[in-house]
């Protein structure tokens, strides 16, 4: 059992948002849903929580509403987590990046925001040893070149360390 699971709170896109997460992650299933029950504080029928599952780590998911207790921001919490995405090739970088970006926004060194509010960085396998290699003047070449890179192209950054 994850002793630890991220929790990710939606004003009341909860299933919208899970249902997006699930079909552009594989190995990704939702394992429950819970929804309103007539006397709760969401409309009856709607979803309250969703258990998930993306690439096999656990997440949950609420449609909250609103946070301040005073009504004065209807804003569920957002931007206190990152979820950090590690790639196997540049083709599955581009396709999260591809998908998450739609009507998101693209950040620079690979960090995007998705249409729900929630911050992804999508990251290629190799881009530590790029950024941490032993040859610091190839390092900070690729370091460079990431901080003018929005979707990392990890090809790209070894060219640049590779430059002179």
């Amino acid at each position: 059992m994850q002793n630890i699971v991220p929790f990710l709170w939606f004003a009341n896109e909860a299933e919208e948002a899970v249902n997006f997460y699930v079909s552009i992650f594989k190995n990704s299933k939702i394992e429950r849903m819970s929804r309103y029950a007539e006397g709760g504080p969401g409309p009856v029928g709607a979803v309250m929580t969703v258990d998930f599952q993306l690439e096999g780590q656990n997440f949950m998911a609420v449609n909250g509403g609103a946070v301040s207790g005073d009504g004065a921001d209807d804003t569920p919490p957002r931007g206190g987590i990152a979820l950090f995405v590690n790639c196997e090739t540049q083709d599955e970088v581009d396709r999260l990046w591809d998908a998450l970006a739609v009507a998101g926004k693209q950040l620079p060194c690979g960090w995007v925001k998705d249409k729900y509010g929630f911050t992804w960085n999508i990251v290629p396998a190799g881009l530590g040893d790029v950024l941490g290699d032993d040859d610091t003047e190839k390092a900070q070449r690729a370091m460079k070149a990431m901080l003018n890179m929005k979707k990392l192209d990890i090809n790209a950054l070894r060219l640049a360390a590779n430059s002179r």
